[in-house]
């Protein structure tokens, strides 16, 4: 090897030593290029998605829904999250002072994310320690706009809740993110936001709160269960002294007061807050909630802070309970009633009694169940016949038994009441005389009456209808016998007026409109009808309503089902209707003190004590007057020719059925009830007019 040769190779060793040092800082260089490059890749990838952070919907909390009574008073809330969120003038400085000096005490300083805290939080976490970066606007983040990723504990959750947070504090300012952190955060025990655990622990407002009190609250959301003061006073107690000892070392508070308030024991006065099943009208506030759904969402009906006015009249409802008590109460069993109170004018509810007590079945009887409604269901056959042109004083065989085509009809107790007028029928509630007269003018025309004044449940148009073999709701009769006392106009009946959002912004006005439901001829001469059962001449009035101390004109019909089962008294005066339903929730015969249930006993004593005491000291009102409708000849109809068949009553009465294969198995086929608690046994084909019916009726 030569000189030349040894010479290039020393050279050369030290060349190669730079170049692998170069190539490895290169190479490095590249790589960390790389990773930061795919990691800043990652970052704006995890930040794609981010929900819309710039709406302030977004930071909108769930509110309860608030209903309110005719007079305004709250009878209600409707929650998922107990929470009624206030603004800061509304809060405690106490509250403000000990959130921040226990949660975030460089809130006022950092710009959403406190970057020594991440660093005290990293250090504390090599050492084997544990510590929180969060800061009071990551928690907000945390708990609404990514509510739904608050459970992950990811980097990418962290990043998208730091970035969030340091967008927020470009929108909002420091107080506004500090009130909409309070409003939102769980304090335990069902609180959402510091008015509910201000109202929920202490039973007062934010704004009440003393130092003690606040500093008790802001302890809880770093563990509601574990602080619970309800359930661990004294680990509440101690968190409490440790908020303290934080607004002390902050210089939000002196020694003096420090050491002052530190001494002072765990006072609670604890008042939670109670669902709608325990206010004072609970058949009233579910029929909002069932009518409230109809328009609106779940979540918007108990998340959306709506406030709802409704109809229910206190004073009202007050003397609606004490009339049906002072008569049910007597009952040695689980015997029931239900009431409904209308404004006829408006459709006004403003009294509902849906059963005995909410708390054994939440089953509104009130509006929920069809029952039969007997005799009282009579007054649609008088609207029809008069609408078709029978007068009232038209004379018919109200003798019993009686064959009506080839339907067998009787009345109460089998009495033959001999040759009547319309109007002494339905003062006397002739089964036989209304068999007749459905037969005549054609049970749809009844239907279609029924339809129109307000009975929205389905009915088949069967003869026997005009007995109340079929099902309908106490509010649908209350509802359209109303209809008679505005003059034929029908309007729908309403427990909602009004509902407004959060802001105040109403979305639902109820404005009461009313249709020509039957001409206001045909309503007065059904009303002077009726006026007459309780009014009417002494030897054929009920007496039904002796009771009644008021000036006003009443007019109302009975009824009775089969064994008794349903007894009904629907009335009404020119400022309100009333229907009144008395049995048992699952049918049976009804007793009362000692004998069978009649309206005359349970009913009609509820209905006169509600109507005398609601509408006592009122001056007197006139139903309005109309002319007589226009009456055909009575030889038009066939009864009044003498077409009936009268048949003797038979020393026994028995019972068959019609072997049509035509025979239905509802309520045109099965055991009826006609009116005034007769019992009924019908069997009928689809016209209602075939088969064997035994009736009674009084």
């Amino acid at each position: 090897m030569t000189a030349r040769t040894r010479k290039i190779r020393s050279t050369a060793k030290p060349r190669i030593g730079k170049y692998l040092i170069l190539g490895t800082i290169l190479f490095t260089l590249a790589f960390i290029a790389a990773f930061l490059v795919a990691g800043v890749q990652m970052c704006l990838a995890w930040l794609e998605d981010l929900p819309d952070y710039s709406d302030t919907d977004s930071y909108l909390l769930a509110e309860p829904t608030t209903v309110l009574d005719a007079d305004g008073n709250v009878i209600a809330e409707f929650y998922m999250e107990n929470r009624t969120p206030i603004m800061i003038d509304e809060c405690s400085p106490y509250i403000l002072q000990a959130t921040v000096d226990i949660e975030d005490e460089r809130y006022y300083s950092h710009n959403g994310v406190d970057y020594r805290g991440i660093m005290r939080a990293v250090v504390a976490q090599i050492a084997g320690g544990s510590g929180g970066a969060s800061t009071i606007t990551q928690q907000l983040v945390r708990n609404t706009v990514l509510k739904d990723e608050q459970f992950e504990h990811t980097l990418r959750r962290k990043l998208r809740e730091a970035y969030i947070a340091l967008q927020l504090e470009k929108m909002y300012s420091k107080d506004q993110i500090l009130m909409m952190y309070l409003n939102s955060i769980y304090y335990g025990a069902g609180c959402y936001g510091v008015e509910a655990a201000s109202e929920t622990y202490f039973g007062k407002t934010c704004a009440e709160l003393t130092l003690a009190e606040a500093a008790t609250i802001a302890g809880l959301p770093q563990s509601p269960s574990s602080y619970d003061p309800t359930q661990n006073p004294e680990l509440a107690l101690e968190r409490r002294n440790s908020v303290l000892y934080r607004m002390l070392a902050n210089g939000d508070i002196s020694q003096a007061t420090y050491e002052d308030t530190v001494e002072q024991p765990l006072v609670l006065n604890y008042t939670p807050r109670v669902q709608s099943g325990a206010y004072a009208y609970p058949y009233f506030v579910d029929y909002v909630k069932t009518r409230l759904s109809q328009q609106f969402s779940t979540d918007i009906i108990f998340k959306g802070g709506l406030t709802v006015k409704t109809t229910i009249v206190p004073s009202i409802q007050a003397v609606a309970e004490e009339a049906v008590d002072s008569v049910i109460g007597l009952a040695y069993d689980d015997l029931e009633a239900a009431l409904i109170a209308i404004d006829p004018h408006t459709g006004h509810i403003k009294a509902m009694i849906g059963g005995r007590d909410y708390n054994v079945d939440q089953f509104n009887l009130a509006t929920q169940a069809r029952r039969q409604p007997g005799s009282s269901f009579k007054m649609f056959t008088l609207t029809a016949a008069i609408q078709a042109g029978m007068n009232p004083d038209i004379y018919i065989n109200c003798n019993s038994p009686v064959m009506v085509g080839d339907w067998y009809v009787n009345n109460f107790g089998y009495q033959s009441y001999g040759i009547l007028s319309l109007k002494q029928a339905t003062w006397i509630s002739s089964n036989t005389g209304y068999a007749q007269v459905i037969d005549e003018i054609g049970a749809q025309s009844v239907v279609d009456v029924a339809h129109a004044m307000g009975i929205k449940s389905d009915l088949e148009p069967y003869n026997s209808l005009t007995l109340g073999t079929q099902g309908c709701s106490v509010l649908e009769m209350c509802s359209a016998y109303g209809t008679l006392a505005t003059g034929g106009i029908y309007i729908e009946p309403t427990a909602i007026t009004e509902v407004y959002d959060r802001n105040g912004n109403i979305l639902y006005q109820y404005e009461a409109y009313g249709v020509q439901a039957i001409s206001p001829e045909v309503a007065y001469a059904v009303t002077n009808v009726l006026e007459g059962v309780i009014s009417g001449d002494p030897s054929w009035a009920t007496g039904y309503a002796a009771a009644l101390t008021v000036n006003q004109p009443v007019a109302g019909k009975t009824g009775t089902t089969e064994s008794y089962r349903d007894l009904w008294f629907c009335g009404y005066t020119p400022q309100l209707a009333c229907a009144v339903w008395c049995g048992y929730r699952v049918d049976a015969t009804v007793y009362y003190l000692g004998a069978e249930g009649r309206p005359y006993s349970l009913s009609c004593p509820i209905f006169s004590r509600f109507m005398s005491n609601t509408l006592n000291g009122l001056p007197r009102s006139e139903f309005p007057f109309a002319y007589d409708p226009l009456y055909l000849d009575s030889s038009y109809f066939s009864f009044g020719l003498g077409t009936w068949v009268y048949i003797p009553p038979a020393p026994e009465p028995t019972t068959t059925t019609t072997p049509s294969d035509s025979t239905k198995t509802d309520e045109n086929s099965s055991s009826t009830t006609n009116t005034e608690g007769q019992t009924n046994q019908t069997n009928t084909d689809n016209s209602g007019g075939a088969g064997y019916t035994e009736t009674a009726g009084t």
